[in-house]
């Protein structure tokens, strides 16, 4: 295994009707998409490499650039000189083109960006809410959303929408919270509700895979075709891309790896069964199990990380007992799947020191022939405004691809 508005803040008058079920895109779209996400990931790029990579025919790549630039999405910049042949003309994306509202929902908090198609930040903003009922959560989003285009110098006319990032069962092809529980919802259709209040396209996502978006587009994977991405803290989650494409299940339940079972008789979920990755290994979970070692109640994971930090050996072995599980959870993940790249992310990462020697010797000792050997494992903790940078990510690559797709039309046959 290898580790290493308006003016005055307002939102932009428009009218904007409620989406059904995301449809899937025609060869000519994808094609287009396809080309699209080469440049924005790999740019500049030349027609040439362009072609190269997305396996398209240097034909239909000239075919597909010429109304993506003359609608703005694609700029050239100047000819590369020094190279044999003709003489290439780099393409990029103009990153102005489009920005996006991302928001991480938290459990009392909320952290949002504005981005540009680059997913730079161009605005963000912190803020707690107290009323986890459907209507005020809307409304904290809202309240947030006018809080950064106050503070953005982006054009309203180019804000593609909001991207809302949330723990939990979420169909992102309905905009149904099917199960959320740290808000105590049940199939709440927070999509409708948002675009009903706020007139603008709204993208809901299972947090994770907004963290996945955003790493494969501008992260860690970005190199790869297909990646995991484990977040362990509160929860435990996972993201997978998967020949470059976000898996998300029939109804957008995949990767709910923290309700593998690892212990049959370990402790009670939330969900209800008993020894699930997540109730052996969550932040609760680890203070439980030092509270019960010790016979003195813990309530936070940060203490427990002081105790092991300063040498007890009970907080030490809890952690080891930790890495193990995720250990054997994450050979399961590599035997089945067999991915080149497995990111390891989420506020537990801070205490990654302390368990990531056992998780890698129970995955070397798990995993099926060479799939840990083949696989790099990267420790990689990231702060809450790259989880809203993700949302805002994966607002925009919804809204680009439904743009691009509009121009297939365009597109000559």
């Amino acid at each position: 295994m290898k580790q290493t508005a308006e003016p005055d803040g307002g939102l932009a008058p428009r009218t904007v009707t409620e989406p059904g079920p995301i449809r899937p895109f025609g060869s000519r779209e994808q094609h287009l998409g396809a080309l699209f996400e080469a440049v924005l990931t790999r740019g500049p790029l030349s027609r040439r490499d362009a072609a190269r990579l997305t396996g398209l025919s240097a034909a239909s790549v000239t075919k597909l650039v010429k109304p993506m630039i003359s609608h703005g999405y694609l700029i050239e910049n100047v000819r590369e000189a020094g190279v044999p042949g003709r003489p290439q003309i780099p393409l990029q994306v103009d990153a102005g083109r489009h920005h996006a509202v991302g928001i991480k929902l938290m459990d009392g908090e909320i952290v949002g960006v504005v981005a540009d198609l680059h997913a730079e930040v161009q605005s963000a903003h912190r803020m707690k809410y107290r009323d986890t009922s459907p209507e005020g959560v809307v409304s904290a989003i809202e309240e947030m959303t006018r809080i950064l285009l106050e503070r953005s110098p982006v054009d309203r006319a180019r804000l593609l929408g909001i991207g809302v990032g949330l723990g939990g069962h979420i169909n992102a092809n309905t905009g149904v919270v099917v199960k959320s529980p740290f808000l105590g919802w049940r199939d709440v259709p927070l999509r409708k509700l948002l675009v009903e209040r706020m007139n603008l396209p709204v993208v809901i996502e299972n947090d994770v895979n907004t963290l996945a978006v955003a790493e494969q587009w501008f992260g860690a994977g970005s190199s790869f075709p297909s990646f995991a991405l484990v977040t362990i803290g509160v929860g435990v989650g996972c993201a997978l891309v998967l020949e470059n494409q976000l898996w998300r299940g029939v109804s957008g339940a995949a990767g709910e790896f923290g309700h593998m079972v690892v212990d049959p008789d370990g402790p009670e979920c939330h969900c209800g069964k008993r020894g699930c990755l997540e109730a052996v290994v969550g932040d609760t979970a680890i203070a439980a199990t030092m509270s019960a070692a010790v016979g003195r109640r813990f309530t936070k994971v940060s203490q427990v990380v002081a105790q092991a930090h300063a040498g007890d050996p009970d907080a030490r072995q809890v952690f080891t007992q930790a890495g193990v599980a995720l250990g054997r959870a994450i050979a399961a993940l590599l035997n089945l799947l067999n991915p080149p790249l497995v990111i390891l992310s989420g506020e537990g990462m801070t205490a990654s020191d302390l368990f990531i020697d056992a998780l890698r010797a129970e995955l070397d000792r798990d995993a099926f022939s060479s799939t840990a050997t083949d696989c790099t494992v990267l420790v990689r903790p990231l702060p809450d405004e790259t989880w809203a940078r993700g949302a805002a990510a994966t607002m925009l690559r919804e809204g680009v691809l439904r743009s691009l797709s509009k121009l297939s039309d365009q597109v000559p046959a």
